[in-house]
């Protein structure tokens, strides 16, 4: 599978929430399934991210790109420090959260 491609798919068709503030909200809520966090996402928003995430038991997947590789794979012209999904849509996404 490919990162970028199941990424597009998802923000495409299914149900993301992005940036850091949508993201935190939803896994605090227990709606995200997946999140995605860039490799350069800002360590306060990373460490708070990781702590809800093992609290809520919501797998998280590190892109080894930047914040703007992200934004620009979600077919956005700004930064994307991490995204969370909560409906897959058309993609096979949920086969990162696996992957360990």
């Amino acid at each position: 599978m490919q990162v970028e491609r199941a990424i597009r798919v998802a923000v495409d068709t299914g149900k993301v929430y992005l940036g850091a503030k949508e993201t935190l909200s939803a896994v605090r809520s227990g709606e995200a399934k997946l999140v995605v966090v860039a490799r350069n996402c800002p360590g306060d928003a990373k460490e708070d991210l990781m702590r809800y995430a093992k609290l809520a038991d919501v797998p998280v997947y590190e892109y080894p790109g930047t914040s703007l590789e992200l934004g620009a794979v979600c077919g956005k012209p700004y930064v994307v420090s991490m995204l969370a999904v909560v409906e897959a849509g058309d993609s096979d996404i949920f086969e990162l959260g696996r992957r360990k």
